[in-house]
């Protein structure tokens, strides 16, 4: 077997699975020996795949690569087929760095660790599954195997409602995941052949009553996993509960989910049906953005603001998707993309304060900043990103969905001006709540500080050396003995795992292309093929614009024409008939 034959994708989603059946029979008493191998898999997978995209995958192909497909289970037409394109191979990427460095951010867990990365291996595999898989049932089976592991991270090794909050999640979850089902046996079971292939499944001409149904209910499946409004409400309570680490996934990696499920099926499959329902991805997009950013000042606890923050970003992933534009399409990508390294990095330095600060009360913090100045600048650096700072990755994201829908020549002047204003304001009401954030953290408190243990504690001097030999350490609004702190700065592998992040962070900022061109060429076939679908849908209107009086636009003799050469002849023929 040559190089070229070897079958990569599945060695890239299986490793991680096979290794993590391991785990329980390693000699490892005091979890040491176990954390090692889990973070030496999640390494060696992100080389994999780093090596096989580097030598197998040409980003200037729009085609799927990389394609492997074995017949599995014939009786019911399913097989393991898997391939990647510009949509999935960066989500790849992506998914492969954050799931290695949460395991490496992990490296305290004490409590069951053999269970605790068993976990993290399998969700890994499930995760890149998603992603590669080109039949539709083995990516409802990598959807739901992802439920299991994050629901026991969360369950287990998360915060004081834990419970509440896994429960939550699965629910939300595995109640959604029942409309990826019932839509892919919809459209499998449609017509003389039954296949989940996703190739063939495109080649399917379905009816517009019927993808109009199967589009809603994926909306919804993968609404609930993009965290759209009103299907969110998992997110703020997972996120305050789980461990940074999980955070660092659930952020990073489990939210993109829903906006390739939205790309790769929506889009992909169903693409009339997508030409109805942009306008209403549009709106829900700017509800997003204005409802997180809104909702974020009023949260306290720091890894619920950040989490809100992350319901608001994913605002503009819809819009992009909404947009009927190369670079409205490219930025939604970008987005996804940016957003998974700036969030996995706030969640990240979010753990680390915690471990020194014991609470995720900003209103209890406060005057850290001097104690731990790398922590300050890394954090700093990373609520910068994500307020989208010219030269962060999060400003060429924003940008280009700005840009694409204001140049959108589908939606009506009326509907790109009020859709891009209300966008702004999320824009403008990002820096607000992430700055103040960082006053509240690692300047003064806004409370007035008491301390029971020592009422001559002096708060507003709190150098750790200065104050060793004293009764007790004292930061914001709480005061602690001293063999209870750890006010230490952040440590080498700290810093280590937050500038794996910042450097793609602000390299992708500087120089977007370096993301971009892993993509373009498909998101370019992929807007094309939209704007075909509505062009088509168009003519069998032939009404005004829709996003004026809810239809669609009425075409010149020339536009009629164009399209005429692209349709069959057949359907030519009704039209003209219908005329």
């Amino acid at each position: 077997m040559t190089l070229d034959q070897f079958p990569w994708l599945t060695a890239i989603v299986l490793l991680p699975l096979v290794a993590s059946s391991l785990i329980p029979i390693l000699p490892d008493k005091e979890g040491k020996t176990i954390r090692w191998y889990a973070l030496g898999v999640g390494i060696a997978d992100f080389i994999l795949m780093c090596y096989a995209f580097w030598k197998n995958y040409d980003p200037s192909s729009a085609t799927f690569q990389l394609a492997e497909k074995y017949t599995w289970i014939p009786q019911l037409g399913l097989s393991w087929a898997v391939s990647v394109d510009g949509i999935s191979a960066p989500l790849v990427l992506l998914a492969g760095l954050v799931t290695t460095l949460s395991i490496f951010a992990a490296w305290q867990v004490n409590i069951k660790p053999r269970l605790f990365y068993f976990l993290m291996l399998v969700l890994y595999s499930a995760q890149i599954g998603v992603f590669v898989s080109q039949d539709l049932l083995l990516f409802f089976i990598m959807w739901e195997v992802e439920l299991i592991p994050v629901y026991l991270l969360v369950s287990i090794w998360g915060g004081q409602k834990r419970q509440y909050a896994a429960t939550k999640f699965l629910l939300y979850t595995a109640a959604a995941s029942i409309f990826i089902l019932v839509a892919g046996l919809g459209m499998a079971l449609y017509g003389n052949n039954l296949t989940f292939d996703m190739a063939e499944l495109a080649l399917k001409d379905f009816p517009l009553a019927l993808e109009l149904p199967l589009y809603a209910g994926l909306l919804i499946a993968f609404g609930v996993k993009l965290a759209i409004f009103p299907l969110h409400t998992w997110l703020p309570d997972a996120h305050g509960e789980a461990s940074s680490p999980v955070s660092m996934i659930l952020a990073g990696v489990l939210l993109k989910m829903g906006g390739y499920g939205l790309i790769r099926l929506n889009m992909g499959l169903l693409d009339h049906a997508h030409v109805y329902f942009a306008p209403i991805l549009a709106m829900l997009g700017v509800i997003n953005i204005v409802y997180g950013a809104v909702n974020s000042f009023a949260q306290t606890n720091m890894k619920r603001r950040l989490a809100f923050s992350s319901i608001s970003h994913m605002g503009f992933v819809l819009i992009g998707i909404a947009s009927f534009t190369d670079l409205g399409i490219s930025g939604a990508m970008l987005q996804m993309i940016s957003h998974g390294l700036i969030a996995s990095v706030l969640f990240f330095l979010a753990g680390v304060t915690y471990d020194r600060t014991h609470t995720m009360l900003m209103n209890e913090m406060g005057y850290i900043g001097k104690v731990m100045p790398k922590v300050f600048a890394l954090f700093t650096v990373g609520a910068l990103a994500s307020l989208a700072l010219p030269g962060m990755s999060g400003f060429a994201s924003e940008i280009s969905i700005f840009v694409g829908m204001t140049s959108s020549d589908v939606y009506s002047s009326t509907f790109r001006t009020v859709t891009v204003f209300l966008a702004a304001v999320g824009v403008i009401l990002t820096p607000i709540y992430l700055l103040s954030m960082l006053r509240q953290i690692f300047y003064a408190s806004d409370a007035n500080p008491t301390c029971d243990i020592n009422p001559s504690c002096d708060i507003s001097d709190i150098s750790l050396r200065a104050q060793g030999n004293q009764d007790v350490v004292c930061f914001g609004t709480s005061c602690v003995l001293p063999s209870e702190a750890d006010f230490s700065d952040a440590r080498p592998r700290e810093v280590f795992i937050a500038v794996c992040f910042l450097v793609p962070i602000i390299a992708i900022g500087a120089y977007p292309k370096m993301a971009t061109n892993i993509y373009d060429a498909t998101t370019t076939a992929i807007n094309s093929q939209m704007r075909l679908a509505h062009e088509q849908v168009a003519l069998e209107k032939n009404a005004p614009m829709f996003a004026e009086q809810s239809n669609f636009p009425i075409l010149s003799e020339v536009k009629v024409n164009t399209i005429l050469a692209k349709v069959s002849w057949e359907s030519c023929t009704q039209v003209l008939q219908s005329w």
